[in-house]
């Protein structure tokens, strides 16, 4: 009677120790998976940011010959705005002086760099006279065509896919940075939905 009752206390408690151990396991994975989602999610915005980081906030200020100047600007050259939707850190808030202001077709873009890396999605802006050989404005959504802008490393003569195509006036900037206060200079481009008066 002792040793069926030894027996059986020897089995609950095996059992309770399997029991437990599972469940510590399920919780380790648990951990583990919410671990790898975190780092995961870290490691996609580490990537996010490192492609806006190629991107070249100042330019020389050159345009292509063919760009046409804007006749009648929402807001004029020598004006000030502020930029509501920034393409990167620092840019959104930040009070802009308008350098030029152009009509055009801008074009929201997706392409692989020249130099290898991340592909980049829905670039914003490239202009329709950045384009090689382009044709007529504006071009459809799925259109492949090369760049000659450099407004991000990798970005000159890579194969563009088309996105999506905004007939509007572009603007090129000055700004400072809000997160640094740097001075960007000749910004290319941001759209008059980008900008709200003072």
């Amino acid at each position: 009677m002792v040793l069926k009752r030894n027996w059986l206390l020897g089995l609950v408690a095996a059992f309770a120790l399997l029991l437990l151990s599972a469940c510590s396991e399920d919780a380790s994975k648990s951990e583990s998976t919410n671990s790898d989602t975190t780092n995961s999610q870290a490691e996609t915005d580490k990537g996010e940011e490192m492609d806006h980081s190629t991107m070249k906030h100042s330019s020389s200020g050159e345009v292509p010959s063919t760009l046409k100047t804007a006749e009648n600007p929402k807001f004029p050259v020598g004006s000030t705005a502020i930029i509501t939707e920034g393409h990167m850190a620092g840019m959104a808030g930040a009070e802009a002086t308008i350098v030029g202001a152009y009509d055009t077709t801008a074009y929201i873009i997706s392409y692989e760099p020249t130099t290898g890396g991340k592909k980049v999605e829905n670039h914003k802006w490239v202009i329709h006279e950045e384009l090689v050989n382009p044709g007529e404005a504006p071009l459809a959504p799925g259109t492949e065509v090369k760049t000659e802008a450099a407004h991000m490393e990798g970005m000159e003569n890579a194969t563009v896919r088309i996105d999506e195509a905004v007939q509007t006036t572009v603007y090129m900037i000055d700004f400072p940075l809000t997160t640094t206060g740097e001075e960007m200079k000749n910004h290319k481009w941001v759209t008059e939905d980008e900008l709200a008066s003072k």
